[in-house]
């Protein structure tokens, strides 16, 4: 097999592998991994068993694969576009991440509360995804993905708040996607969740909060100028900042 043969073969191998995993992500979003058998997997796939071993060995490889191309999916998402603006990053970033939430819902469930039951290996990369996020954000605020300890905490803290939210969000968007359209108007009005840009502009102010905090604490790292205009008008956050 000559040189141009090879690259054929690889990249028809890749093409192949991508198309497991995406195929893998949308029956893990479905069914859990104890209920799916690789029968299962190769039935829906739509192809022979061993073609998945070949490429994952396993099973067990195999979800590690989807779990790790999901993670690597939401990072490049949430750290696009490095040459913005400090305030404009920021913003992106958040956007990135509550989109990949919202249009991921099984996968970003499985990255943030660690996969299967307490999984050594998919915790490792939730963790290792929780440290890339950290450091977008801090460049984007900073210019410098290394801040100092308490910084970093305060940073942690603040994600580990936008988790709890952004999972408490998509879980009552995939509620109010079962709600009967026949419901009381007024009663799904007050129960209706918020969209993506308005949750962000939260998210951007409990942000500039921290950055301030951070501020006072750390002072080598002062808050960098953060607008919420970048989501909405100041106007359409009064009932978020009490501002008019």
């Amino acid at each position: 097999m000559n040189n141009s043969q090879q690259r054929g073969a690889s990249e028809r191998s890749q093409v192949r592998r991508a198309e497991l995993i995406a195929t893998g992500r949308k029956l893990f979003a479905d069914t859990s991994y104890d209920a799916l058998s690789m029968d299962d997997i190769a039935k829906q796939a739509g192809v022979a068993k061993g073609l998945i071993y070949y490429y994952f060995k396993s099973k067990r490889g195999y979800y590690l694969a989807i779990v790790e191309d999901s993670v690597a999916e939401l990072v490049a998402r949430a750290a696009g576009e490095p040459d913005l603006p400090k305030a404009e990053r920021v913003r992106r970033t958040i956007d990135g991440y509550l989109h990949y939430a919202e249009h991921h819902q099984a996968a970003y469930r499985t990255i943030v509360t660690g996969g299967v039951g307490s999984d050594a290996e998919v915790l490792a990369i939730r963790d290792a995804v929780r440290e890339e996020l950290v450091a977008t954000i801090a460049e984007g605020a900073y210019g410098s993905r290394t801040v100092p300890p308490l910084a970093r905490l305060a940073l942690v803290g603040w994600l580990s708040g936008v988790e709890g939210t952004t999972l408490e969000w998509t879980g009552a968007l995939a509620a109010d996607a079962q709600v009967d359209p026949g419901t009381d108007g007024e009663a799904e009005s007050a129960a209706r969740q918020p969209d993506r840009d308005r949750l962000g502009a939260l998210l951007v102010r409990q942000l500039r909060a921290t950055l301030t905090v951070i501020g006072e604490f750390v002072p080598e790292c002062p808050p960098p100028p953060l607008t919420e205009e970048a989501f909405e008008s100041a106007g359409d956050l009064a009932p978020v900042t009490g501002r008019s």
